[in-house]
């Protein structure tokens, strides 16, 4: 082989590294950008969620709490419907995905609504309320690694249990002793979302994010719209435009809009990254109930929502 040949082919082999690293460093590249507007979508997201007590309670001002927390869904159902009409998709997914499906309605759909608006009916704070719920990252986190198998190292455990410890403490300190109703019922709010954030983040790997909240909404119709037409027709209802506003705002932007980023920022980001977001979703319920309603809340409330927010920052950081 001549020596311009040899030098030819030894040019190409180097070449061959070289493109291989520009590539590799291309793909981390986009990679890491995906993450950033993962991260920025989610929190759109939680920016909805955070308003979503204030609202709750400006609704049960005209209207009862079972209204709200199905009437809700109906509503959110329909603009679901209507965008899907739009879209020209098919109204209802895939039977084989209707397991899943169902198990977010129950969380986000029916759990979390019912669970949070009786426990504000009951007499739970929004400032209170925003607390304890702040230990919802965790618990995303703790299902998100039950669902997939992963093996987190101990430290997540670790921070898990003193979260749910800081909860308990500040619940039973201000509960007088003991825990409340309203604490059982915030619990089950928690758990609720918890295990519907997670499964709809996982169908949002190979779907849409509005699609996914869109047809959970939709399958949830048989249920919510007849449920709603009864509680409209045997409860009282006093219009207002805070209790009109406050109603609207929960089912358009908590029961959909803000699903659409959330859902689709969990799936870009990843849920242990893009979750990280849902640490700020405390202290701005805290700032929504001061500002619009003027709920006055004590230093220990603002310590309690620190230390839940440490306690949710180390498991986020230490799931892999």
């Amino acid at each position: 082989m001549r020596s311009d040949e040899l030098d030819t082919a030894g040019g190409a082999r180097s070449a061959r590294p070289a493109a291989s690293a520009a590539s590799t460093a291309s793909t981390a590249s986009a990679g890491a950008g995906a993450e950033r507007r993962g991260t920025v979508l989610a929190f759109l997201g939680v920016l909805a969620f955070s308003g979503s007590f204030p609202a709750t309670v400006f609704a049960m001002e005209g209207f009862d709490p079972w209204l709200v927390a199905i009437g809700r869904a109906l509503l959110a159902g329909v603009i679901a419907a209507v965008c899907l009409k739009v879209a020209r998709l098919p109204l209802i997914p895939p039977r084989a995905l209707w397991p899943s499906y169902a198990l977010i309605s129950a969380g986000v759909v029916f759990g979390f609504p019912v669970f949070s608006g009786l426990a504000l009916h009951l007499g739970a704070s929004t400032s209170h309320s925003a607390v304890v719920i702040g230990l919802l990252p965790a618990a995303t986190a703790a299902f998100a690694v039950l669902r997939a198998g992963e093996r987190p190292k101990p430290l997540f455990w670790v921070a898990c249990a003193a979260g749910a410890a800081a909860i308990t403490v500040f619940t039973v300190a201000q509960g007088g002793g003991s825990l409340t109703w309203p604490d059982l019922l915030l619990v089950g709010a928690l758990l609720s979302a918890a295990i519907g954030y997670t499964e709809g983040a996982r169908l949002t790997r190979n779907e849409p994010g509005w699609r996914v909240i869109s047809y959970t909404l939709v399958l949830s119709l048989p249920i919510t719209a007849p449920v709603t037409a009864v509680l409209a027709s045997t409860t009282e209802i006093t219009f207002s435009w805070t209790a009109v506003a406050g109603f609207a705002y929960v089912g358009a932007i908590s029961m959909f809009l803000g699903f659409v980023p959330w859902y689709k920022g969990l799936a870009m980001g990843g849920i242990a990254r893009a979750g990280q977001t849902q640490l700020t979703q405390p202290l701005l319920t805290l700032v929504w109930a001061w500002s619009l309603m003027g709920e006055e809340f004590g230093l220990e409330t603002v310590a309690g929502a620190l230390a839940v927010l440490v306690c949710v920052a180390v498991t986020q950081r230490s799931r892999n």
